[in-house]
């Protein structure tokens, strides 16, 4: 039911029908021959409607509309009555489902309204309420549609008159305050200055109050106040509420207003500053100079023809397309990139062997054999004058300087380097780029390599290869070979671009932890060099050189405030840090110079030095103890090659009973090494008389072989010679010689096979302090490649058949005389 709006004609109308109205009652009464007031004239029974919005209160005239059904019969009835005056009635939560609320629902306190003009219209009934005076119900005569009901009209008691003119002059300093910020209540204002003076203290606060857009219990409040003071009070109180709201209505909308304004007034600056540069021939549109700028690029560049080609109908399909559409935004990124390839463009490559053995001396302690391959490599290039035709893979363990090295080949070339990792890559089209069907396609990491480097032939360094995955969505590794054969790159597709690149120029440098992941296909195409681990001096001068001096700068340290000993280094690397690379030795480096500067902090002016008796406050307890080799009858040193580098095992064996033949193996050993456990088990039992032990002594023994550190998974084939020695040991109840350690593989007949490795076994060896060395003798190549410092204070035996390890293991020749089978 809408209680809001009416115009002035007819609000003018309904005054003077109220004018006629209130003159049929003069003369009527039989005690009084004066003017009759319309309150005074006021029906004790009258019919009632509900409204639901908001109460309506006596100094209102608006329109009412409401549903002919069921309200149509009340306004009817209303209208057949000599006074046309009703009842309207607040409902705070009428009856959803049939909109006639119950009579307990409606207030108490309502006002009588003389109806006007009452039309009906489209199922609606609507009038003009013309507010009179407030009324109580006394009793209800029908408590369904059309209600009606028994009235009585509430007098006002008097007040104060000094309060009432404050609260007055209050009231309309208020409405006053309401009309500057919204202008809309004007029209109310005339309405009610119609009908009453601004002195008239009962109606100003109703009409107070009905301007208010407080909720319909509130206002209620007020309806149902009588006395004038307490009436006043509390519609002085809703004003201001409204007086706030208004105001910060007023605030939000101005700041909106100012917004959109500077907005739309740069809007319309620039659309005019565009049309005049373009009208004086000053700047172009967007779709032009989108144009200019990639033939600007492609003029800067020597594209192949079947790329220009390309790109002229790029530009083509770009100036017949509209901006707005998706395929212009599509075009305009493919040419952005096809742009951005440095088409032709190549860096001139420094040959110069002796700057780059000082490159590789300044950036790198030892590795001296893996610097000699590369200036073999640069060698090559240097005589051919070009660098191609091959891709290098670098394979070692974490933290020996893999990634360096491809920086310092970079540096010793004059290249730009490029390094992106493609470890855990799944998606082929990383590498050969998404098809340009879709919104967000890309070309691949090789595109990306050359638009960023801006050169052709960049050094571009693929990291972690052994660690490439494959899933639904293609195999990377797959999709690597097109790309890193010297053969098929100078016609790479990348899928994005579409056209052929020649990726020939590239140097590739790729790095890896192991061989065995790489797919065999893609290995194929790599030279590999193999990076081995440091030992203790090599550790000690990369810390000394590199190391330590990064940290302390890093740090804002100089060398004189924090001090480390080359004891407490050297104590670092043996007690803490053995592994093959130099990572964990920096972590640790830092975590001294971290509780150093804490000292410092301390005391500023005292140095800080690190001994080695220092490095457990620092440190805590190492990580490593002094290792001492295990002996006895059955104990054997073998070694052994690990991902993190050489490591070496002591391999045990021993007679459990003597009731039955057996034979167990434990310490989570791989299919592999229980294939070679098996083999020396059967081989020293047919060879059992030969090396002079009991030839039953396996008939009734259960042996039992096993490799320590049984939670960490062995497997390979390098264990076969140490393990049929410890069983040898066993069956011959004697001790092998000490400080001795072995590698090599065993066939059943005694043939001992070469196996891989060799640096890290030595390594290890060294680190160990093991100076007696049993290896096959085709690994005897291997062992003389090594550095004279790895080799130096080494004694290395060489054995083609079991008999020549027999013979340094235990001191004396075999009996003479073919193997048993």
């Amino acid at each position: 039911m809408d209680t809001r709006g009416m115009n002035d004609e007819t609000q003018n109308d309904s005054f003077e029908e109220f004018e006629e109205d209130v003159t049929e009652y003069i003369g009527k009464d039989e005690h009084s021959k004066s003017l009759a007031l319309p309150q005074q004239m006021m029906p004790r029974r009258m019919y009632v409607l509900p409204v639901s919005n908001r109460p309506f209160f006596p100094a209102q005239v608006q329109p009412i509309v409401v549903n002919q059904n069921p309200w149509q019969e009340t306004l009817k009835r209303v209208g057949e009555t000599d006074h046309k005056v009703m009842g309207i009635c607040f409902v705070e939560e009428p009856d959803a489902e049939e909109g006639v609320p119950a009579s307990e629902q409606l207030e108490t306190i309502g006002c009588a309204v003389r109806v006007h003009h009452a039309q009906n219209d489209s199922g609606k009934v609507q009038f003009i309420a013309q507010g009179l005076q407030r009324f109580r119900i006394v009793q209800w005569l029908r408590r369904k549609p059309p209600y009606l009901v028994e009235v009585e009209y509430p007098a006002e008691p008097e007040e104060d008159a000094d309060e009432l003119k404050a609260y007055t002059l209050a009231i309309i300093s208020a409405i006053k305050e309401l009309l500057r910020t919204n202008p809309l209540y004007g029209e109310e204002v005339k309405q009610y200055l119609s009908r009453f003076g601004p002195d008239d203290s009962s109606p100003l606060a109703d009409f107070g109050a009905s301007m208010t857009s407080a909720p319909g219990n509130e206002l209620q409040d007020v309806l149902d106040t009588v006395p004038l003071l307490r009436r006043m009070e509390k519609v002085l109180l809703l004003m201001r509420k409204e007086q706030e709201v208004a105001r910060l209505q007023s605030e939000i909308s101005e700041e909106v207003n100012a917004k959109v304004q500077k907005h739309q007034r740069e809007f319309f600056l620039k659309e005019q500053l565009k049309v005049i540069q373009r009208e004086l021939g000053m700047a172009k549109d967007d779709k032009t100079a989108d144009v200019e700028r990639f033939q600007q690029r492609m003029a800067e560049l020597n594209p192949p023809e079947a790329v220009q080609e390309r790109f002229n109908d790029e530009v083509e399909k770009l100036q017949v397309l509209e901006q707005g559409s998706p395929e212009y935004g599509v075009t305009r990124n493919y040419l952005d990139w096809l742009t951005q390839v440095p088409w032709g463009i190549h860096s001139e490559d420094h040959f110069d062997l002796a700057k780059a053995r000082q490159i590789l001396d300044r950036d790198h302690d030892g590795l001296d054999d893996v610097k000699d391959r590369i200036i073999e490599f640069l060698a090559e290039g240097t005589f051919k004058g070009e660098v191609s035709g091959s891709i290098l893979l670098l394979v070692g363990p974490p933290g020996v300087g893999k990634t360096s090295i491809g920086h310092s080949v970079a540096d010793a070339l004059g290249r730009k380097f490029y390094r992106f990792s493609v470890g855990g890559m799944r998606d082929e089209a990383e590498i050969k780029g998404h098809r340009r069907t879709y919104i967000g396609a890309m070309p691949g990491k090789f595109v990306q390599a050359l638009k960023d480097s801006k050169v052709a032939n960049p050094v571009i360094m693929l990291d972690e290869i052994d660690k490439i995955g494959a899933s639904f969505q293609g195999d990377p590794a797959s999709a690597l070979l097109e790309t890193l054969d010297p053969e098929q790159n100078r016609d790479f597709l990348d899928h994005y671009l579409d056209v052929r690149m020649d990726l020939s120029k590239v140097l590739f440098i790729c790095t890896a932890n192991q061989l065995d992941t790489i797919p065999r296909p893609l290995l194929d195409r790599m030279d590999v060099i193999r990076l081995s681990g440091y030992i203790a001096e090599e550790k000690l001068a990369i810390a000394k050189h590199f190391l330590l001096p990064r940290l302390l700068k890093r740090a804002g340290l100089l060398k004189k405030q924090l001090n480390i000993t080359d004891a407490a280094i050297k104590q670092i690397i043996e007690g803490y840090a053995r592994e093959a690379g130099v990572r964990s030795l920096e972590k640790l480096l830092h975590k001294v110079i971290r509780k150093g500067i804490v000292k410092l902090l301390e005391s500023p002016d005292q140095p800080v030095k690190v001994g080695v008796s220092d490095l457990q406050s620092y440190l805590g307890q190492p990580s490593f103890k002094k290792e001492k080799s295990l002996k006895g009858i059955g104990v054997v040193t073998g070694l052994a090659w690990t991902a993190m580098g050489g490591a070496t095992l002591s391999i045990e064996a021993s007679r459990i009973h003597s009731s039955q033949r057996g034979f167990k193996l434990t310490g989570q050993l791989g299919d592999v090494m229980k294939e070679s456990a098996e083999i020396a088990y059967s081989y020293v039992s047919s060879n059992l008389r030969r090396f002079k032990g009991d030839p039953t002594f396996f008939d009734k023994s259960f042996v039992h072989l096993h490799v320590p550190e049984g939670a960490t998974p062995k497997d390979g084939p390098s264990a076969g010679v140490t393990m049929a020695t410890a069983l040898l040991s066993i069956a011959r109840k004697e001790a092998p010689q000490q400080n001795i350690a072995m590698t090599g593989e065993l066939t059943l007949t005694g043939q001992v096979l070469p196996v891989g490795g060799i640096r890290e076994k030595v390594i290890a060896a060294r680190r160990q302090k093991i100076s007696n060395l049993i290896l096959p003798e085709a690994n005897r190549g291997d062992y003389e490649e090594l550095p004279e410092y790895l080799k130096e204070g080494l004694s290395v035996n060489f054995a083609k058949h079991y008999n020549d390890v027999f013979q340094v293991c235990f001191g004396n020749k075999p009996k003479s005389g073919s193997s048993v089978h």
